[in-house]
């Protein structure tokens, strides 16, 4: 049954292989267990409700993934997005978690409107290259951001805007946890961002207890509790999320999920040699549907948008061709329900050391760009500069397309661009303009 429903044979892969590469999958980016809650609970959120729905979109999609597109791509709540939702929306814009989510659902509906009616490639294609880069690196370097700070590693100072934190514990814990997750990543272990969560936590909890100092770990009353289907599941207002000021919001999650997913599509594939003729993954369109479905779905369940991750690259390299890989992925998922109160123990500074590495992973895009062109340049450096500066990521992306165009005309080349990206940039300026 199984040969059948994957085309196990034809794409030259096994079970086993596909078992395989589906639970290095799952290690390579269970990081998002602990991460996501984390960050989205600095917008409100209760910790065991985002969990609850991490998993839940996680577990859906990928299986969706496998059965509807039959390729190995997981996917889960997307970092930089969850950035976007908790820092630039929520706390940034004063929007409430639940219009937040109601703007996450109705982002998805339109994914689900643009993917049948195949507008959503378009799209993509009218966007510069230079100005995805950009974006992408800038949302780097916004994680980098974030890692820092949940670590005190950087503070606020009213003299430089930021400073160095001091060697305090949380510091101290935070270098050593960064220490070893780098060495196991630069050995290329699965699982390295997971262990070194895990390695950074239990020193954590040491701290006050095997030596002085204030505990800052709580162990809970219980290690295992019931998901949490009441806090966030169904808890989006999509009618307050239709207003007018939510409007440049839902652009900046349209724009940069597509860009997220569309790229990591092709480079995966790219890798693994799953393209067509014109260098487009297999099953492209229905990759794209079920992308769409998980954003869809996150609103719903309480999670910013779910999107395709490029982690799955680790369980192509071991050999992962189809879409058993990605089922076996979000099965995977499914058992952590019950073992909220035991991620609730993660501390900020644990977390620190994946979102600084995820930032670096982001960052090295950045090498593609043609910096000797001004005209490819300065988008992606706008794209990378105003993203962690501004604190904002609808910033950095609007800027970067509206300068692009700008570059275009000053150098007499309007007829390089389409129509599309006009457009495009008419809703950049108009989310600059309500933000």
């Amino acid at each position: 049954m199984l040969q059948k429903l994957f085309k196990l044979k034809e794409n030259q892969t096994d079970i086993q292989t596909e078992i395989l590469a589906g639970v290095t999958t799952f290690l390579t980016m269970a990081y998002i267990l602990a991460v996501n809650p984390m960050i989205l609970s600095d917008a409100g959120l209760p910790f065991a409700g985002v969990l609850t729905a991490t998993i839940l979109v996680a577990a859906i999609s990928s299986v969706l993934m496998g059965l509807v597109a039959n390729l190995p791509f997981a996917l889960a709540p997307g970092m930089g997005i969850n950035a976007f939702f908790t820092y630039s929306m929520v706390l940034g814009m004063g929007i409430p978690w639940q219009t937040a989510l109601g703007a996450v659902f109705i982002s998805g509906v339109i994914f689900l409107l643009m993917t049948v009616f195949r507008l959503r490639e378009a799209i993509v294609r009218a966007i510069p290259q230079c100005v995805r880069l950009g974006v992408a690196a800038g949302i780097g370097l916004f994680l980098c951001l974030l890692g820092l700070k949940s670590a005190s590693f950087i503070i606020a100072s009213p003299a430089t805007l930021v400073k160095f934190g001091g060697f305090t514990p949380t510091v101290l814990i935070f270098l050593v946890g960064f220490g070893l997750t780098l060495f196991l990543e630069n050995r290329k272990t699965h699982g390295s961002l997971l262990l070194g969560i895990i390695f950074t936590t239990l020193l954590a909890f040491a701290h006050g207890r095997l030596w002085s100092g204030t505990p800052f770990v709580e162990v809970p009353k219980a290690f295992v509790a019931s998901p949490d289907f009441s806090s966030v599941f169904f808890q989006l207002d999509i009618m307050a999320a239709l207003s007018y000021g939510v409007l440049g919001a839902i652009f900046t999650l349209l724009f940069t999920d597509m860009f997220d997913s569309i790229s990591t599509f092709l480079g995966v594939a790219s890798v693994a040699n799953m393209v067509d003729e014109n260098g487009e993954p297999h099953n492209f369109n229905q990759a794209l549907l079920v992308d769409a479905i998980s954003t869809t779905i996150s609103g719903l369940f309480g999670s910013s948008s779910g999107t395709t991750y490029v982690e799955s690259a680790a369980g192509v390299e071991q050999g992962g061709r189809t879409g058993m890989t990605a089922v076996v992925t979000g099965l995977l998922f499914i058992p952590f329900l019950w073992f909220a109160p035991v991620l609730q123990m993660i501390p900020a500074c644990a977390v620190a050391p994946a979102l600084v590495l995820v930032g670096f992973f982001m960052l090295r895009i950045i090498a593609q760009v043609d910096w000797k062109s001004y005209e490819e340049g300065i988008p992606a450096f706008v794209g990378l500069a105003m993203i962690p500066f501004t604190y904002s990521i609808n910033q950095g992306i609007s800027w970067s397309l509206i300068s692009f165009l700008l570059l275009k005309m000053f150098n007499g080349k309007i007829k390089e661009t389409s129509p599309v990206l006009w457009v495009v940039v008419v809703f950049a300026a108009l989310a600059l303009y309500l933000s």
